[in-house]
């Protein structure tokens, strides 16, 4: 009888320890890249243009230099439609990826209502609390979403305002009324123009169709013109181009993309910098288990003043030594 209990309890002894074996681990190891695992992302981009391009690219390049053939993105371009960018979203939720980059702030809008379990990380977006309505904004979402922002400092950029047209009288801040982020820019940067004496007005148009007919009343009522990071601006730069150098009125933009093509200078970022920087915290995600909810949102670290030499050229502007071309 001793031997037969012996027996026993040794059979439900190997029992136990092959259940422990065959359980799920928390082990860092289990997510490395020496393992099979290959991840699916999904990356939704607002709309196809020079900012947002570099973004996108940046993302890619950082993943697969990290992953390899173990990462697979699946790029959707949403033509700057927010009923697209759902679309593709909900796709990418029905096809249980891994992780979704939203690229600009009706991607981002789009992932938060399609899932609060599948890790978003955005890029491209100025403010995380105006795009997803988070008061008492600390720098973490608290929820499954973190990111890059795309906002040169807003202060900085009224005093290259004032440091390149001080005798201005008025600033005609132009804007898509339907991005909250562009919404947000001009009315913070409007605050620190009226600090300089500057009369400030607002020119906002819904979309494409009727940015020309904004643009020239701009035209019509301001010594100088400001474009925040909008997208609808940006894939419309030669429209805006086409009415305001003819009329000699000086725009300065919120990116470098927009002022290549109708500005006179901008403080720049790298859109491309702040896209591989968002890929190290996808795979700091993915890899290394970290918690997206408590990842702070990141900036670009380095800004710079940048002119567009032909266009300064034939308005007559000169700038200070301290701004660079686009070709430096």
């Amino acid at each position: 009888m001793k031997k037969i209990l012996s027996s026993l309890i040794m059979l439900s002894m190997t029992l136990s320890f092959t259940g422990c074996g065959n359980s799920p681990t928390n082990d860092s190891s289990s997510n490395s890249v020496s393992s099979d695992k290959k991840y699916n992302i999904g990356i939704c981009q607002l709309v196809q243009h020079e900012a947002l391009d570099s973004a996108t690219k940046g993302f890619q390049d950082a993943l697969t230099e990290a992953l390899g053939d173990k990462v697979a993105f699946d790029v959707q371009n949403a033509q700057g439609d927010s009923a697209n960018c759902a679309t593709i979203i909900n796709q990418f939720v029905a096809n249980n990826d891994d992780l979704i980059l939203a690229n600009a702030t009706a991607p981002l809008q789009a992932a938060v209502a399609a899932t609060n379990n599948i890790p978003i990380l955005g890029t491209s977006v100025t403010d995380y609390g105006v795009a997803l309505a988070i008061d008492n904004w600390s720098g973490a979402t608290g929820i499954n979403v973190s990111g890059t922002s795309d906002c040169a400092p807003l202060d900085e950029q009224a005093a290259m305002i004032k440091e390149l047209f001080p005798n201005a009288k008025t600033v005609g801040l132009l804007y898509c009324s339907a991005e909250p982020n562009s919404k947000y820019q001009v009315e913070k940067i409007h605050e620190y123009l009226k600090n300089y004496g500057y009369n400030c007005e607002y020119f906002s148009f819904v979309d494409s169709n009727d940015i020309a007919a904004v643009t020239t009343g701009a035209c019509d009522k301001s010594d100088v013109i400001y474009i925040p990071t909008d997208n609808t601006a940006a894939s419309n730069t030669e429209i805006i181009k086409n009415i305001c150098i003819p009329a000699k009125k000086p725009i300065i933009t919120g990116e470098e993309g927009p002022c290549k093509v109708c500005g006179v200078a901008t403080l720049s970022i790298s859109y491309y910098d702040i896209g591989r920087k968002t890929g190290e915290m996808a795979y700091d995600v993915l890899v290394n288990g970290a918690d997206i909810s408590k990842m702070e949102i990141a900036y670009a670290k380095n800004v710079e003043k940048k002119y567009n030499k032909e266009i300064c050229a034939e308005l007559g502007i000169t700038v200070p030594e301290n701004y660079k071309t686009f070709d430096n």
